[in-house]
C-alpha cells in the first residue's frame, strides 16, 4: 500500500542508492534549505515594501511560519525530503523499518517533523510576547521562565547531537534521531570527474588572487593617483588658458570654492578639512596637481576677492 504524501516504496533501488549521505552532504542540504527560506521570506516581504514601515513586524513569526509549512508540504510531506536534500538526490528513510527496500517517513511522522521543526522555530520567536511580557506574578510569566529552562536543556542536548553526529555521520538533529529517520541516496552516485581546464583555470585565478591580496596593500594609491594627476593637469590647464591666478580660485583636492583657505608651500590652495584629513590619513601627502610633499608647516591663505566676481557668482544665469 502506498504511504500517505504521495510517497510510494521503490521497486528495488541499488545499494549505493540506500548507503548513508556523508557528513558534507548533509550539511549543504541544511544550507540550502536555509538560503531557500530566506530567498522567500525576502521576496515575499518585498510585495509589502511601498506599504507602511512595519506592517507585518507585529505578525512576523506567523507568517514565517505558514511560509515554512507551505514548503513542508510540497517537500518533506510530498516527497519525504527537504529542498535541499532533493536537489542532492537525497530522501528521508523510516530506518524503524527494517527491509531492503526504500521505505519513506510515515504522514505520522511528517506531521511530528513539521511540529517539531516549524512550531519550534515560531514558539522561540513568539516566546517573548507570549510569556515574557507578562506580569512577573501571573503564572504566564512563570510558564515563560520554564520555557527558557527547557529552551536551554535542548540547546545543550542539540550540542552533544551534533558532536555525535561528528562522530558517527548520523542523526545532524535531534528531531531526525528522536523520530528515527535517516536521509539516504536515492540514486546511484557516479564517479565526481573534474576537467583538468577547469582544475587549471581556478588555480590559476586562485594564484593571481593571492597575488594581488599580497600586492596590493604595498601600493601608495594616494601617491599615484597624485603623480598621475601632476603629469595630466598641466597640460589640461594649459589647454583651457588657465593661470596661476586660477589655482586660488578652486581647491586642489575636492575642487570647490576653498574653506578656510591653507596652503602647504606650493602655488595651489586647499580647504583646511581637506587638506587635515588627507595629511592625517597620508603622512606622506603631496599636492595633487603639482606632487609637492607637505613637509613644511600648513599656512593659512588670505584671498582677495573682487566684487565683480562675487556678483557674477551670485547673479543667476540669463539675467542681466
Amino acid at each position: 500500500m502506498a504511504e500517505a504524501g504521495g510517497d510510494k516504496p521503490s521497486a528495488d533501488p541499488g545499494p549505493s542508492s540506500l548507503s548513508r549521505v556523508l557528513r558534507i552532504s548533509q550539511l549543504d542540504a541544511f544550507e540550502l534549505d536555509g538560503a531557500l527560506e530566506q530567498l522567500v521570506w525576502s521576496q515575499f516581504t518585498q510585495c509589502f515594501q511601498h506599504f507602511k514601515p512595519g506592517l507585518l513586524t507585529p505578525v512576523e513569526p506567523e507568517l514565517k511560519a505558514l511560509l515554512q509549512l507551505l514548503l513542508w508540504r510540497f517537500t518533506v510531506y510530498s516527497n519525504s525530503a527537504t529542498a535541499g536534500q532533493s536537489l542532492l538526490n537525497i530522501r528521508y528513510k523510516d530506518v524503524l523499518v527494517s527491509g531492503p527496500k526504500y521505505r519513506p517517513i510515515s504522514r505520522q511522522k511528517k506531521l511530528w517533523f513539521a511540529l517539531l521543526t516549524i512550531g519550534d522555530k515560531w514558539l522561540r520567536e513568539r516566546s517573548h510576547s507570549l510569556f515574557l511580557s507578562q506580569p512577573a506574578e501571573s503564572n504566564i510569566h512563570n510558564a515563560g521562565k520554564l520555557l527558557s529552562v527547557i529552551t536551554g536543556f535542548m540547546k545543550a542536548a542539540s550540542l552533544v547531537n551534533f558532536l555525535l553526529f561528528l562522530q558517527t555521520g548520523t542523526y545532524p538533529t535531534l528531531t531526525e534521531r528522536s523520530l528515527g529517520v535517516q536521509p539516504v541516496f536515492i540514486r546511484s552516485q557516479g564517479p565526481r570527474d573534474v576537467n583538468f581546464q577547469y582544475l587549471n583555470r581556478e588555480l590559476l585565478w586562485h594564484g593571481f588572487a593571492e597575488f594581488l591580496i599580497f600586492l596590493l596593500p604595498l601600493i601608495n594609491v594616494w601617491k599615484l593617483k597624485a603623480c598621475l594627476s601632476t603629469w595630466f593637469s598641466p597640460v589640461k590647464e594649459l589647454k583651457e588658458g588657465g593661470s596661476a591666478d586660477t589655482f586660488y580660485k578652486e581647491c586642489a583636492i575636492c575642487g570647490e570654492w576653498p574653506t578656510m583657505p591653507h596652503s602647504i608651500g606650493c602655488a595651489h590652495v586647499f580647504c583646511y578639512y581637506c587638506l587635515k584629513s588627507h595629511t592625517i590619513a597620508e603622512v606622506s601627502f603631496t599636492c595633487p596637481k603639482c606632487g609637492v610633499d607637505a613637509t613644511g608647516t600648513i599656512q593659512p591663505v588670505m584671498l582677495q576677492i573682487e566684487m565683480t566676481e562675487l556678483h557674477q557668482s551670485r547673479v543667476p544665469a540669463g539675467r542681466p
